[in-house]
């Protein structure tokens, strides 16, 4: 029997002009959209709350970071009040961080994991219901590691990998969405494939990655970044999540990949930061990329079970009631270090002398 189902994004706090960026795609709904059409249901996609075309049965609430809960729980009520006969599931990350939660926003069942242990995954998720000029690739589930500060083990405890995906391009561009893409034991095969494939217009296909690569495997076998830069892999990034004392490894990482090919311009660092290093050794660790004159990609940490963040970029101060602020961390630093992460990039973009970056005030830290 034809069911009517009803997807939906909430209306997370998304620059329009960003609405489509590969960050922010609901490709999970995309896969389920492209499942429930092969079975003859009539689907329908929303970004954002507004009413059907026809009454759905069923209605999916795909949900992002736990700190954006409130939008699930305003889509959650929005669809209740207007479709009260509908069955509600509320799918996605925060509802497999924090079920119990999830589940009080008003909605009849919660998604832990992957839709129906997995089932979309085989499905090429619907493009048409959108409008982008990439695709998303999964070539694995999951990650070996568990960082305290990533819910990936959590959400995805089962680790699996696929052998290849030369049957699944479609586009020029592809975006891996694996939370360690090079950790695939079948990552060279996969990246071969990219080099030599050809779309029918003879265009040749280039790739990046949405998360960072895991430079530990780039220094256990550096071949892998020569495949990388054959495949036409777009701005490698690599996670500095340890202590400023690893800058040596950091530093071996990043010629692994000038020796594959890629200058420092290519290059970028994924640096958390109001965690546990102090703002001090933060500061450490950003002159070191100044020295080596790549650019950083810096990501405030909110713990994963915190609903709500209040922090305002344009806020001359904010206190630990509004947003989080690590217990080592002030307020002022977080502003602080944001500012010089954003001056010194621009800095080294633009070639100035040196990449100063401080707030007016030139400082030389020397490793030790």
């Amino acid at each position: 029997m034809k069911t009517n189902i009803l997807l939906v994004e909430p209306n997370f706090p998304i620059p329009a002009k960003s609405k489509n960026h590969c960050n922010f795609l609901p490709i999970g709904l995309l896969k389920i959209a492209a499942y429930h059409r092969e079975r003859g249901d009539k689907v329908e996609l929303h970004r954002g709350n507004f009413r059907a075309k026809t009454y759905p049965k069923e209605i999916k609430i795909t949900s992002l970071f736990t700190y954006w809960s409130a939008h699930v729980w305003d889509s959650v009520n929005f669809y209740r009040t207007l479709y009260p006969k509908a069955r509600i599931q509320v799918g996605g990350i925060y509802a497999s961080l924090m079920p119990e939660h999830a589940k009080q926003s008003g909605c009849d069942d919660i998604q832990v994991g992957l839709y129906r242990n997995g089932i979309a995954e085989k499905y090429e998720p619907a493009y048409d219901m959108i409008d982008v000029d990439y695709q998303i690739i999964h070539a694995s589930r999951g990650c070996f590691r568990k960082c305290n500060f990533c819910g990936t083990w959590k959400i995805e405890p089962e680790v699996t990998y696929k052998s290849s995906i030369k049957n699944e391009i479609k586009k020029k561009r592809l975006v891996f969405y694996d939370n360690n893409l090079i950790a695939n034991p079948h990552i060279k095969t996969i990246l071969s494939e990219i080099a030599e494939y050809k779309l029918p217009d003879k265009s040749k296909v280039h790739c990046e990655s949405q998360s960072g690569l895991d430079g530990r495997l780039l220094i256990k076998d550096p071949e892998i970044a020569i495949f990388l830069k054959n495949a036409h892999f777009l701005h490698p990034r690599i996670a500095w999540d340890g202590p400023y004392r690893l800058w040596p490894k950091i530093k071996e990482q990043i010629q692994v990949l000038k020796n594959a090919g890629y200058s420092t311009d290519d290059i970028f660092i994924f640096m958390l930061f109001n965690h546990d290093f102090s703002y001090e050794e933060m500061r450490l660790k950003l002159e070191a990329c100044r020295r080596w004159r790549v650019r950083v990609i810096d990501c405030r940490f909110r713990p994963l079970d915190s609903i709500a963040d209040g922090y305002k970029p344009q806020a001359k101060n904010q206190s630990n009631e509004e947003y989080y602020i690590h217990k080592g961390w002030t307020d002022k630093q977080v502003r602080t270090f944001r500012r010089a992460v954003r001056r010194q990039n621009i800095a080294i973009l633009l070639h100035l002398p040196n990449g100063r970056y401080i707030d007016g005030v030139e400082r030389e830290y020397i490793p030790t």
